[in-house]
């Protein structure tokens, strides 16, 4: 994995779409430059959830963008996933790399200080710093981060870190500035009237302030 495939982050929501099939949301945010997707389906059943995975494997091949299983070992093990992204209620990091090996991806979420401190300790890929901001997208979530605990856990994490959770193009700035390397986003793609031109506009903000920084 790429450090700048973290940079625009495509987590996926059938509920936001608005009817919408998801494989032509997930193509059209490529297009406008989505460089991971990770397939986070949390009422679907289990025969839904593969076929979804199935579904849009062939598109993220074809982009060269790493398709990311959220929880669900058995499905990303099944479909030969690029990689799996487990929360900390999940089954464990320690387990999961026995099983997936170290050629895939693994990406760990944390929602508190001492949490990324601990993730300094396991060989995972990325850390998903969760939530940034307050989201409607998940309600089972801990007290936001906010801009001073990325700036926080950027100072001292081994990992490249990935913020999630009530971003949008207004703040975006904020998080990069912070010190994150990039964003995972729901509705700020999924939910939009055109994805792709949403997209291209998340990551035009992203490139102009990591570009400043480069400069």
């Amino acid at each position: 994995m790429r450090k700048e495939d973290l940079k625009l982050y495509l987590v996926t929501d059938s509920d936001l779409a608005n009817g919408k099939p998801l494989a032509e949301i997930i193509e059209a945010a490529i297009k406008g430059g989505v460089s991971m997707v990770q397939i986070r389906e949390k009422n679907s059943t289990t025969r839904e959830f593969y076929e979804l995975v199935m579904s849009v494997k062939h598109i993220l091949k074809v982009y060269n963008v790493p398709l990311i299983v959220n929880d669900r070992l058995d499905i990303a093990l099944a479909v030969d996933a690029d990689g799996l992204h487990i929360g900390q209620s999940d089954l464990p990091y320690k387990e999961a790399r026995k099983i997936l090996g170290f050629d895939k991806i693994i990406g760990l979420s944390v929602e508190s200080i001492e949490q990324a401190r601990e993730a300094n300790d396991l060989d995972v890929d990325y850390i998903g710093l969760s939530p940034v901001f307050s989201t409607q997208t998940k309600s089972d979530i801990a007290k936001p981060l906010g801009l001073d605990g990325i700036k926080e856990i950027a100072s001292f994490s081994k990992h490249p870190c990935v913020a999630i959770g009530g971003i949008n193009k207004n703040n975006l700035g904020s998080i990069i500035e912070a010190g994150a390397d990039g964003v995972a986003l729901v509705s700020a793609i999924i939910s939009q009237e055109y994805p792709e031109k949403a997209a291209r506009e998340l990551k035009k903000i992203i490139d102009s302030i990591m570009n400043e920084h480069i400069e």
